[in-house]
């Protein structure tokens, strides 16, 4: 589903931009990645999967917001990241590592489907997802002022 049929459909709606749940939910991103190393650590592949999905989710989420966006559904998320591919503001890369993650994150949770080296790659993934997002909520934030 694009961006308008999200829009269209109740998946994304406009909200007032608030820079504090942008904090927020970098926060949480950054929380995240740090419990999914610590998962990973203690030998726990499926919830370091699932937290460096939700590092990334949130990550993503702050961008939304960014935006004044919200969304319903973790799928309109990667119909904002790909109307910024449009318009030249993000690399696709990012778009498909978020939809990696997102399948990485639901085969380990509902069909326990995990293991150690795909929890390393998504939290490599993670890593770097948070950081150019970060830039990109910068790059926004400048654009708007």
């Amino acid at each position: 589903m694009d961006f308008k049929e999200c829009m269209e459909k109740g998946f994304l709606r406009r909200v007032e931009v608030d820079q504090e749940l942008v904090r927020k939910e970098l926060a949480g991103a950054k929380y995240d990645l740090g419990a999914a190393r610590h998962d990973l650590k203690r030998g726990d592949a499926k919830w370091a999967t699932v937290k460096s999905y939700y590092s990334i989710f949130h990550a993503a989420r702050a961008v939304l917001y960014s935006l004044g966006y919200q969304e319903k559904a973790h799928f309109a998320i990667s119909a904002v990241l790909r109307e910024l591919e449009k318009q030249g503001k993000l690399e696709a890369k990012y778009t498909l590592d978020f939809e990696a993650c997102m399948e990485s994150r639901e085969d380990a949770d509902y069909r326990l489907e995990y293991s150690k080296e795909r929890a390393e790659v998504n939290i490599g993934i993670a890593d770097e997802f948070l950081s150019r997002m970060k830039k990109l909520v910068a790059e926004l934030t400048m654009s708007e002022a």
